[in-house]
């Protein structure tokens, strides 16, 4: 595993894996040139026994089932509440289409993870039994560093809307989505009865999100468009687990980014948060970039609560975890550990510390079966677009700079941290 942008870490999957892929290279995925990711297994093989006779899915459930195991004294002591089950690059649910280590740049739109063998005979049955028997995978979305209107599938009235494009967009979102689905049904067959929570990252993707092909979020297999949900499908499947959503970004304006990226964050995190909402699961958050500033920690703030505090109960909406990135020696700067300290205070609302995670959010039960399959065609229903849910303008519980803070307490604190 790699991390994401300001990431170092680096995990490598097992060497018995990699030893596979020297005769069957296309175990990973593969973009239209031929170019090898080897940072997670393709969905493609998700139930093919390629390893030593057992599939990556009964690999990935094994791993689990071991983790739970070795993991009991603390599962059993309530230490770990949470678990966050890795669905792709980085943990999260996409495709790999935007690889720094293979030269992508932001903004670049990425490309296409479909063109291993396995996928790629999928696509062409799935295509077969469409009624497009001579349908191929596209050959003009361009490359890594492309800007949309380089392309014929992304310009104006290009590919990605015929038929043919919509029927491979369609096949190759729902691919992404089916996979996460069966991760997540053998992960909670591994932690059944633990009292912990499920939980699947979303990658936040928010350049090209003003344009109207969402170029950058498709290739990562977000089908989402000005006329078409991609995320609420997502949230829709996580609720038959009755998982936690995770989402980056929180931190981001739209100002802050440049020009030419067509970059929304925001409003990004108003839909996808909306979508969870509206699915009835419960949404968690994390910063995509190192941030110490008041500005970033409001927009958190203001994210984590969109409609603000409730002095008569627990807010409409809230989200129900955040993670914070990251701990360097940036963050334990005198000064921006001040600020930090009081951006985690307004995250709990100015209440004090209590150590009991049951007092914060519901109780955490045993975790029970998954509910049944959701049909595909269910989960597509939910493609419809619904206007997201009203954000106040503002965060009721502003973090402030140091020059800013006043009386005695802001003296004190100051001289504290000299």
């Amino acid at each position: 595993m790699r991390g994401n942008v300001g990431d170092v870490v680096y995990i490598p999957i097992p060497g018995w894996t990699r030893d596979v892929a020297e005769s069957n290279p296309d175990i990973f995925y593969t973009n239209r040139e031929g170019t090898r990711n080897p940072e997670y297994l393709s969905l493609g093989v998700d139930n093919l026994r390629l390893f030593s006779g057992r599939s990556a899915v009964e690999i990935y459930s094994d791993f689990m089932r071991s983790f739970r195991e070795n993991m009991k004294e603390f599962l059993d002591a309530g230490l770990i509440t949470d678990i966050e089950v890795g669905l792709g690059p980085a943990g999260e649910l996409r495709y790999p289409s935007y690889p720094e280590t293979q030269g992508w740049a932001f903004p670049g739109i990425g490309e296409f993870q479909c063109y291993d063998k396995y996928l790629k005979a999928e696509f062409e049955a799935a295509a077969m039994k469409a009624g497009y028997p001579d349908l191929e995978l596209p050959d003009d979305a361009g490359t890594y560093n492309d800007v949309p209107d380089d392309t014929k599938f992304f310009q104006t009235n290009g590919t990605y809307t015929t038929e043919q494009g919509k029927f491979f967009l369609t096949w190759y979102s729902n691919k992404l989505i089916m996979h996460g689905d069966q991760i997540l049904d053998v992960a909670n067959q591994a932690f059944l009865g633990c009292k912990v929570k499920l939980a699947a990252k979303v990658s936040g993707i928010h350049w090209w999100y003003k344009v109207s092909n969402h170029a950058a979020e498709l290739t990562a297999g977000y089908y989402n468009l000005d006329d078409r949900d991609g995320y609420r499908p997502i949230a829709r499947m996580l609720s038959r687990h009755e998982a936690i959503l995770n989402f980056t970004c929180v931190e981001m304006h739209d100002t802050e980014q440049p020009v030419e990226a067509m970059s929304a964050p925001q409003e990004l995190v108003q839909q996808v948060f909306s979508a969870g909402w509206r699915e009835e699961i419960e949404v968690g958050c994390e910063n995509a970039l190192s941030r110490y500033d008041a500005t970033a920690y409001n927009q958190i703030l203001l994210n984590s609560r969109p409609n603000g505090v409730n002095k008569k109960g627990p807010p409409k909406f809230k989200v129900t975890s955040m993670t914070y990135l990251r701990m360097g020696d940036d963050l334990f700067e005198a000064k921006n550990f001040k600020l930090f300290s009081s951006f985690v205070h307004k995250m709990h609302a100015d209440q004090a510390y209590n150590p009991d995670p049951n007092k914060y959010n519901k109780p955490i039960v045993p975790l029970k079966r998954s509910k049944p399959k959701i049909p595909i065609s269910v989960l597509m229903e939910a493609t419809e677009v619904i206007p997201p849910f009203q954000w106040n303008e503002e965060t009721d519980m502003k973090v402030v700079e140091e020059a800013e803070s006043v009386g005695l307490l802001g003296w004190i604190s100051s001289f504290i941290f000299k």
